[in-house]
């Protein structure tokens, strides 16, 4: 009974030192990928608080989550996105990719101020199209693309953290993005053209 009851403490005292670790190692830069998509400040301290009490409630030493800064940016994620389903419904326009891709990023061509059922249900759309194309790319090309345009880091900052040389990492994205564009055209046809 003695061991179980210290078995406990270790694992408890595990969990917290990894929590803590995280939160000192990812709320800054976390804070600004939230803020980026979050319009208020007070806001996006939220999200980030939400995100991190997720963390502290599913972490399980005994299984432990093996990616800890992919998973709370997709936690992050998927928190911005439940925000803006209550307030604001995302709209992706046809007209002028190149505008958008020189007024934000990915994320950001999403997201219309217009309320509406219809908008909210195509953004539903489309982040599930966006999703199951993700899952069938090759992990080094759905990686360059999450780490670069869902995570906002620049291919210079992903070389330092991984090794992998930019240009390859410029190749990966490039080959995503061509097959995500494939797998997405008959959603925009349907979306856009109907």
């Amino acid at each position: 009974m003695e061991n179980l009851l210290i078995q406990d403490l270790k694992m408890n005292a595990y969990k917290n030192e990894t929590v803590n670790t995280a939160f000192r190692a990812e709320r800054k830069r976390l804070f600004e990928f939230i803020k980026k998509r979050v319009p208020q400040p007070a806001d996006a301290e939220d999200v980030l608080q939400d995100v991190f009490y997720q963390f502290t409630q599913v972490y399980d030493p005994v299984a432990p989550i093996e990616k800890i800064a992919s998973w709370l940016y997709r936690v992050a994620k998927n928190k911005i996105i439940d925000r803006h389903r209550k307030m604001k419904p995302v709209y992706m326009s046809p007209q002028n990719d190149s505008e958008n891709e020189e007024k934000g990023s990915f994320l950001q061509t999403l997201f219309h101020p217009d309320d509406g059922t219809d908008e909210i249900m195509t953004r539903e759309l489309i982040w599930n199209a966006i999703e199951v194309a993700l899952d069938e790319l090759p992990k080094e090309q759905r990686q360059a693309f999450v780490w670069n345009e869902l995570e906002e880091k620049s291919f210079k900052e992903i070389s330092l953290e991984t090794g992998i040389p930019i240009n390859t990492l410029i190749s990966r994205k490039r080959y995503a993005i061509l097959y995500l564009r494939e797998q997405l055209k008959d959603v925009y046809k349907e979306l856009f053209n109907s």
